[in-house]
C-alpha cells in the first residue's frame, strides 16, 4: 500500500524501483518535498526495499547511514587526520621568542613561497605557545611545531587550497576566457565550487564581540544530492575567506547554524567536511552553535560526535530557539541588534545573501552568490569592529 501511495503521488524512492523495475520520477535537478515523509534519507543511498512500519524502516535508514559513515572513518587518512589532532586538548601556553617564530616562519617559507603568509603569527604563536602533549610541563618542541604546521601546508597543497579564490573568478568570467577553454578540466571544477556556492546556505556576516568572524550556515538550503567535492571546495574557500577576515591576534571563528530543516545526512559528505576541518583547520573553529535542534541534526552528531577528537566535540552546542537567542545576545558584537530573523530576531539576511532564484548573475559566468560583496563587507565589519575596540581601550 505504501509503495502504490508513493507511485500515484510521483515519488518513488531508489527502493520502490528495484522493486517495480520503473524509472524514479526524481532527479539531481529536483528538490524533493520536505512534507513528505515516505522518502526516507537512505533512498539516495541505494536501500533495498522491505516491508516493516515507518518506525521500523527508519530505524533501518538510521542504521545503514551509521555503518557507512563508520566504514568511511575507518579509512587510514581519517585516522590519521584525527591523531594528529589528538594533542590539541592540553591546555596552557608558554612564551615562544621572536627568533623562534622567526624560525618557523623561514622554514614555511622555504617550503611553501606561494602561500606561507596564509598563517598569521598569531597562529603559529598559538601551535608553537601549546604544552607538550607527552609532558605537559613543558612546551612543544620547535621542531614539533614545525611539523604540525608542515601537515597542514601539506594538506593545503593537496586540495588546491590556495587556488580556490581565483577559481571562482574564473568561472565569474566568460566561457571562452582562454584558460577556460584552454583547461577545461579547471573551468569545470570552477564551476562545480560556484554552484556549491549559489545557494547561499553559508556565508560570513559580522563579528563576536571579542572579533571572532561568524560563518553562517542555512542548512534547508542545503542540496539534498550534494556535489560532494564541490561542497568541500566551497567549504574550504570559505573558511580561508574568514581566517583572512580576521583582526589581528584573533586566531578562530564561530558557526552559526540554523539548523531546522537540513538534508538527508550524506555520508561521504559528513565525513570528508570532518577530515578537512581537522587536518586543514585545527583549533580555527572556537564554536559551533547549532539551533534549534531537529531529530536529523542529533542523529548525525550523534554519529559524529565519537569520531571527533575530544576538544573538537566539546565546541559543538545543540540549542534550542529560546537558548540559542540568549546565546546569541552574549556573544554577537551587538547583541540582540545583530540576531536575523531565522533565529528569533529581527535582521534579514536575505537582502544580501537571497535565495539562489532571487540573486542575478553577478559576471559573465555561472556566479550567483555575491562572493565578492561578502568579502568586501567582511572589511568593512572589521574596520567596525577595530575601531570599537579602540574606543574600548
Amino acid at each position: 500500500r505504501r509503495r502504490k501511495k508513493r507511485e500515484k503521488e510521483g515519488i518513488l524512492s531508489v527502493g520502490d524501483h528495484q522493486q517495480t523495475g520503473r524509472a524514479v520520477p526524481i532527479t539531481s535537478s529536483q528538490e524533493p518535498n520536505k512534507d513528505h515523509c515516505c522518502l526516507p534519507p537512505i533512498a539516495f543511498f541505494g536501500r533495498k526495499p522491505s516491508i516493516m512500519s515507518e518506525a521500523e524502516d527508519k530505524k533501518l535508514d538510521e542504521t545503514e547511514i551509521a555503518q557507512q559513515v563508520s566504514l568511511k572513518a575507518n579509512d587510514d587518512d581519517f585516522k590519521d587526520a584525527v591523531e594528529e589532532d589528538g594533542d590539541e586538548g592540553v591546555e596552557g601556553t608558554f612564551e615562544v621568542t621572536p627568533e623562534e617564530l622567526a624560525i618557523l616562519r623561514a622554514g614555511l617559507a622555504t617550503e611553501y613561497p606561494d602561500d606561507y603568509n596564509y598563517l598569521s603569527d598569531a597562529y603559529i604563536l598559538s601551535v608553537a605557545s601549546k604544552p607538550y602533549s607527552k609532558d605537559p610541563t613543558k612546551r612543544r618542541p620547535l621542531d614539533y611545531s614545525q611539523e604540525k604546521l608542515k601537515h597542514l601546508m601539506t594538506w593545503r597543497q593537496e586540495v588546491g587550497a590556495a587556488d580556490m579564490e581565483d577559481l571562482v573568478k574564473l568561472a565569474n568570467g566568460p566561457p571562452s576566457d582562454p584558460e577556460a577553454v584552454e583547461n577545461p578540466e579547471k573551468f569545470t571544477k570552477a564551476k562545480a565550487i560556484v554552484n556549491a556556492l549559489n545557494n547561499s546556505s553559508m556565508y560570513w556576516h559580522g563579528y563576536t564581540k571579542d572579533g571572532r568572524p561568524i560563518l553562517w550556515i542555512r542548512t534547508n538550503r542545503k542540496p539534498w544530492y550534494p556535489d560532494v567535492d564541490a561542497e568541500v571546495n566551497a567549504l574550504i574557500l570559505m573558511a580561508d575567506a574568514g581566517i583572512r577576515a580576521m583582526p589581528e591576534g584573533v586566531t578562530d571563528f564561530i558557526c552559526i547554524a540554523e539548523s531546522s530543516y537540513p538534508p538527508p545526512p550524506n555520508p561521504t559528505f559528513l565525513i570528508n567536511v570532518l577530515k578537512a576541518l581537522v587536518r586543514g583547520y585545527p583549533d580555527r573553529l572556537k564554536m559551533l552553535v547549532s539551533a534549534p535542534v531537529s531529530s536529523v541534526v542529533q542523529f548525525i552528531m550523534g554519529i559524529l560526535l565519537p569520531l571527533m577528537p575530544g576538544r573538537l566535540a566539546s565546541k559543538i552546542l545543540l540549542m534550542g530557539m529560546d537558548e540559542s537567542k540568549e546565546k546569541l545576545n552574549d556573544v554577537l558584537l551587538n547583541g540582540e541588534e545583530d540576531v536575523p530573523d531565522f533565529l528569533g530576531g529581527t535582521v534579514s539576511h536575505d537582502e544580501m545573501y537571497p535565495d539562489e532564484g532571487k540573486c542575478p548573475n553577478r559576471g559573465q559566468g555561472n556566479l550567483k552568490f555575491d562572493y565578492f560583496g561578502m568579502v568586501e563587507r567582511m572589511a568593512i565589519f572589521k574596520k567596525e569592529y577595530e575601531d570599537k575596540a579602540k574606543e574600548a581601550n
